[in-house]
């Protein structure tokens, strides 16, 4: 309570309602696995659409895993899974790479015969065989006057000729001087300072002030280009400033395809001389220099490793632990590696961890029989995971007219589609409503055609399975969880039982280390049951009225002294949530004209 000392007439501020619960998002998606370029490690970026992350995590191509002959396994998984994403109605993922062993593409601007300080490169910023492409350097030139060399940077470099004769000089502390450290004499011949707009140099000279401009073209097309860049460390625009290993943003970090390596001892004459060194693009008219970056590669097919592991799928879905946000989690395409069992029980694990809220969406193997498939079922139990099958047939976006050498159609696995799907189903209907009977946006066919016998295999044991419906398209025709839990038989159960527990659990943090009080239990009584009010008005809970669908009780009926004086409070909530019509049942008989209905 404040003090009141003094006379006077005081205003205060004063709650008399119980605080708000907002309900947490429920469609932000996480993938994880391997990538044409990107980030290993850190935090994993969001993207909104698919030309958000091919400007992040590269193109649609495939990888090149030394590892692997199967030309369908080197498919580049996430990518096109992220593509489905969208197209399903996805609209907010994150991605956390995973790579094994890949290398890192490089480039040699200067040998240092072995000293590093002398040695200049262009190295890729992340490992990964896109960026395996070209650096085009060129020199660019500006006519220098008395008047712009006080004006221009530290560190600038200045081109005098005269007479065919060249010689450069560098800005040092104001100072111009050329590589003997002779300084630029700027009087003319009887003493007197040379006019602001002459030329520097004398009479028939040509003054230029010297930059750089670099582009950069991947493996896959993309490029880069910045331009106005200092040969000098000292310059505001260095090239090792400008495109350096530790950016001062993240943006940078993630948008910079390359870092320039230049040791400390190269000076800014011998780099402009190692540029003018590398081979001249053929046919070019402005001078542009070729530098080759290579020895990247996308390593082995990634495995499932250990959280310690740099670029492991554990690694990757540790990074994933500290983003709230995240409500579905899936690992497109892991099925296919060797590893995909290991992979598989991590993705679980994650899916299950302590106040994670989060549903694992997993894909089946390949060319899996529904035999087959009913072995996979038997080899997991979760609640907190949802088994999907088989395979999606989609047209290539790669291939091209004349490329027989390039499939025109590839099979996908369902993740990408079913988190897209999920993320539709929440903004159109609900979290409450199961995501099946949803038309698969993107699928030319299935691997397999499940007819109705074969589901009848599946569909107990809780394989949800994809198939084409006459007349109606091609649909998710399953909504269960791969449980043994008859509890937890339904994808939309626990996911929203996920929607509530997160939601309470984040709009109630304010009640941690109040009087553990009467006030205190109303004040939550009130606060979750306007919460769960509005989720019946809206209608995901079941029931006539408000009694019938939620109970919430936070009395000395759910705590005892011990608990008090441990500092415990107790809430105890009951939901009634609605199930989906999994089975509906027409009963048709005869009966007569006349007998009574």
């Amino acid at each position: 309570m404040p003090e009141y000392l003094a006379p006077g007439v005081y205003v205060e501020e004063t709650s008399f309602r119980a605080k708000s619960i907002e309900g947490v998002g429920t469609s932000t998606t996480a993938f994880v696995g391997p990538t044409r370029r990107g980030p290993i490690g850190g935090t994993p970026e969001m993207v909104t659409s698919l030309p958000d992350f091919e400007r992040l995590y590269g193109s649609l191509e495939n990888l090149g895993f030394g590892d692997v002959s199967d030309a369908a396994r080197k498919l580049n998984f996430v990518a096109h899974a992220a593509r489905a994403y969208f197209d399903n109605g996805g609209s907010r993922l994150y991605i956390a790479r995973a790579a094994n062993a890949a290398a890192t593409a490089s480039g040699l601007l200067r040998d240092g015969a072995g000293t590093p300080g002398e040695e200049a490169r262009l190295r890729a910023r992340f490992p990964g065989a896109a960026y395996n492409g070209r650096a085009y350097l060129r020199e660019a030139a500006r006519p220098a006057t008395v008047r712009t060399l006080s004006t221009a940077p530290e560190g600038s470099l200045l081109r005098i000729v005269v007479g065919g004769a060249e010689t450069l000089y560098l800005k040092t502390a104001g100072v111009w001087a050329d590589s003997a450290a002779a300084p630029l004499s700027l009087v003319d011949g009887g003493g007197a300072p040379l006019a602001p707009e002459t030329t520097p140099g004398g009479v028939g000279a040509k003054a230029d002030l010297l930059s750089l401009a670099v582009e950069v073209v991947d493996a896959d097309g993309y490029a880069q280009a910045w331009e106005g860049l200092g040969h000098a460390a000292a310059h505001p625009r260095a090239l090792a400033a400008v495109l350096a290993h530790n950016p001062a943003n993240r943006a940078d970090a993630l948008a910079n395809m390359i870092w320039a390596d230049i040791g400390a001892d190269v000076s800014a004459f011998e780099l402009r001389v190692a540029v003018l060194a590398l081979p001249a693009l053929a046919g070019d008219n402005d001078g542009r220099r070729v530098l080759a970056l290579t020895t990247g590669s996308d390593g082995s097919a990634p495995i499932s490793g250990a959280e310690t592991t740099p670029g492991s799928y554990a690694a990757a879905f540790a990074q994933l632990s500290g983003l709230e946000d995240v409500a579905i989690v899936a690992a497109p395409g892991s099925s296919a590696y060797a590893d995909a069992q290991a992979i598989q029980n991590a993705l679980i694990g994650h899916a299950e961890k302590r106040r994670a809220y989060r549903i694992a969406v997993l894909d089946a193997q390949p060319n899996q029989t529904p035999g087959q498939m009913r072995e996979a079922r038997g080899r997991i139990d979760s609640k907190y995971a949802a088994l999907y099958y088989p395979w999606v047939m989609v047209s290539n976006p790669l291939s091209r007219p004349g490329r027989d050498d390039i499939p025109r159609e590839i099979a996908l696995p369902p993740s990408g589609f079913v988190s897209g799907i999920y993320a539709r189903n929440d903004t159109q209907r609900g979290v409450h409503k199961a995501p099946a009977n949803e038309v698969v946006s993107g699928a030319l066919r299935f691997e397999s055609d499940i007819n109705f016998a074969q589901q009848e295999l599946l569909n107990p044991l809780g394989v949800n399975c994809l198939r084409y419906l006459s007349g109606r398209g091609y649909r998710v025709w399953g909504a269960r969880l791969a449980s043994s839990d008859p509890e937890w038989k339904y994808v939309s159960d626990r996911r929203y039982f996920n929607y509530l527990e997160a939601s309470i659990d984040r709009g109630t943090q304010w009640a941690v280390f109040e009087p553990n009080g009467e006030r205190l239990w109303a004040n939550i009584r009130q606060t979750i049951s306007d919460f769960l009010y509005n989720e019946w008005k809206n209608g995901a809970l079941l029931g006539t009225s408000a009694e019938q669908a939620f109970f919430v009780r936070c009395d000395r009926s759910t705590m005892t002294q011990n608990d008090l004086d441990n500092g415990r409070l107790i809430c105890l909530i009951g939901v009634a949530i609605i199930k989906p019509a999994e089975f509906v049942i027409f009963r048709i008989g005869q009966k007569t004209a006349d007998a009574q209905n």
